[in-house]
């Protein structure tokens, strides 16, 4: 026989045991743990099966939130709480059951549904969290962002970075409402927050068709030579739904006619991009819209990070670790970090919102996938 390899030396010295302490040692344990207690010290011998797992073990457990359910709580706080100083927004965050009470609805996402009756204003204020805005259905909210009137309308997905001033105003006859997203538990954790008020009135009450920043920048493939260099944040503020249900259905076109394209078989997705760098939107969040043809599937993937999804239209089978959610109009699913997951489009197919915080652990050189079933 061979002299014994690595691997062999590891399991002969994983196998072995520590033998028990005798009393009159367990009795000097018990005394030096309890003076690292006082001194606010943890051995690491007594936790690291805690703080280093063999593969990620979220807290954050999976879960849908109905739609139907939050649409109407939403209503129903329309009639109850005003929007203004102190509330600020009529807002109902989606709170994790694994995240301690807290309204999270990932380690460093919060998702909410707002909603804003027929002429209500919520008045301006900034902070340093990154947010986004997508709407399910409706029209008739403008945005105000830096002075600039965004208009919201179906299918638009509009950002808020950190620390413009933003206030809305509802000039419709019907209420809306939208999701929203931020960045809030990571800028939480970090203690990286800040928070401003602004005017109680809006700066710029007006309702033209297109923002300043969409006349500018979402023009595909050109970009304003006035405005040289990179920014950190997407200039654009609304991404309009004719351009990316255009772009989803171009896609599946070409995949039709024989050419490359999609994903995967009957999956097109996009991804909303920094026209200045071709990168994410925000530094910290990552937003895509997916379109399977009925009965279309994703590959099942494990990822490092927190991702969620709101159905946009139809209906789909979602598959998050032992979970399986009957997901259809607006539901919201999160997916959290390293759990398995794919989606089974409905008999009609699915158009899917997603946003995650993949930029984060991208750029901390901490993105992680393993697809199972192989690509």
């Amino acid at each position: 026989m061979g002299a014994p390899g690595k691997n062999d030396y590891l399991t002969e010295h994983v196998k072995q045991e520590v033998p028990p302490a005798t009393p009159e040692e367990q009795a000097e344990l018990d005394a030096m743990y309890k003076r690292m207690d006082e001194i606010h010290l943890k051995p690491l011998w007594t936790q690291i099966g805690g703080l280093m797992p063999n593969h990620p073990e979220p807290r954050a457990v999976a879960h849908k939130w109905d739609w139907a359910e939050l649409l109407k709580l939403a209503q129903r706080s329309g009639k109850l709480v005003p929007v203004g100083r102190g509330g600020e927004r009529r807002a109902i965050g989606l709170a994790n059951p694994g995240l301690d009470g807290n309204t999270y609805i990932s380690p460093t996402l919060w998702a909410a549904i707002q909603y804003l009756a027929p002429g209500e204003n919520a008045p301006e204020h900034r902070h340093s969290q990154n947010a986004f805005r997508f709407v399910i259905e409706g029209e008739g909210v403008w945005t105000v962002v830096n002075g600039d009137p965004v208009p919201m309308k179906r299918g638009d997905f509009l950002l808020t970075p950190g620390w413009n001033y933003h206030g809305h105003h509802n000039i419709a006859t019907e209420p809306m409402a939208w999701l929203d997203g931020l960045d809030i538990p990571f800028a939480y954790q970090m203690d990286t927050g800040f928070f401003e008020y602004g005017t109680e009135k809006l700066t710029d009450e007006s309702t033209p068709d297109l923002s300043r920043s969409e006349r500018l920048w979402a023009h595909p493939g050109l970009r304003p030579v006035a405005f040289p260099g990179k920014t950190s944040y997407s200039p654009i503020g609304r991404y309009a739904w004719e351009h990316t249900d255009a772009a989803l259905n171009d896609q599946l076109a070409l995949e039709e006619a024989g050419y490359p394209g999609t994903v995967a078989p009957g999956h097109a997705a996009i991804r909303f991009t920094n026209p200045t760098t071709g990168g994410d939107v925000m530094t910290t969040i990552r937003a895509e819209f997916h379109r399977l043809r009925p009965g279309a599937s994703t590959t099942p993937i494990h990822e490092v990070g927190n991702r969620c999804f709101q159905v946009f239209e139809g209906s789909a089978t979602i598959n998050v670790g032992d979970k399986t959610f009957e997901a259809n109009h607006g539901d919201v699913i999160n997916v959290p970090s390293w759990q398995k997951w794919n989606i089974i489009a409905g008999a009609d197919g699915v158009d899917l919102f997603c946003f995650s915080d993949a930029p984060i652990f991208e750029a901390l050189d901490l993105a992680r996938t393993f697809t199972p079933e192989g690509i």
